[in-house]
């Protein structure tokens, strides 16, 4: 286990929180071809997943590396939805299935300067396993967001996730990570755009912080509401 001395006390990275300040962000091969295969969770929920990860990396200034393999010749590019949260990044593109092999990919990564890594892709079996296990050899602190993360059957994502584990990794889902970065409430500089990203996309919890906003403080309804128009009498 990786250790750390802070100050008078030795810690794991297990006993320390990650920040906006000192995480970054991976995704991995978010693609059609390899979206095709993901059986373990619902393709238009990991979409979502990602993309709301994404969009909160994207406004606490966490860097992120997205990465491809194989774009034109097999996997086709990058989700649109994904490419659209980082206008004009560049994509790393790769032809090993293990982006650890690929020298862009470690290039990228040690350009963002951080030791916690937020890790996201497909399939999670190979292209999150495999950098993992040898991401952590080098130091890095790897948390793998099993949400945001697809495999070809549930049973392969368990022993994905229990092989990471096994080797040092951290488990966790899309809600948790991103609110680590908010971390407290009364921190201001992100949370309004941070809750109107959750409204859009944050699923149960969304429709929890737009009742908030407008039943409970009041605040003007964030859509239109349809009008509702009495049916014409019939002649």
């Amino acid at each position: 286990m990786a250790v750390r001395d802070y100050g008078s006390r030795t810690m794991s990275h297990y006993h320390k929180l990650y920040t906006a300040e000192d995480s970054a962000v991976v995704f991995i091969d978010h693609q059609p071809q390899m979206t095709f295969g993901v059986s373990n969770i619902d393709r238009a929920t990991l979409i979502n997943n990602v993309t709301l990860l994404a969009k909160v990396a994207k406004e606490f200034n966490v860097p992120a590396v997205i990465t491809a393999v194989e774009t034109e010749s097999f996997s086709g590019y990058v989700w649109p939805q994904l490419l659209d949260v980082f206008p004009g990044q560049q994509v790393v593109e790769r032809t090993s299935m293990n982006s650890w092999d690929d020298e862009g990919f470690r290039a990228a990564i040690k350009a963002t300067g951080r030791k916690n890594i937020i890790m996201t892709g497909l399939w999670t079996e190979v292209c999150v396993t495999w950098p993992t296990i040898e991401m952590l050899g080098e130091g890095y602190n790897i948390y793998v967001v099993e949400d945001c993360c697809g495999a070809t059957s549930s049973a392969a994502q368990e022993a994905a996730l229990s092989r990471m584990v096994q080797a040092g990794a951290v488990r966790v889902t899309t809600m948790p990570a991103l609110l680590e970065w908010q971390r407290d409430w009364a921190r201001r500089d992100h949370y309004n755009n941070l809750m109107g990203i959750i409204k859009n996309q944050g699923g149960a919890y969304g429709v929890g912080v737009e009742y908030a906003y407008t039943m409970v403080h009041h605040a003007p309804q964030s859509a239109i509401q349809p009008q509702v128009v009495a049916p014409k009498a019939a002649h």
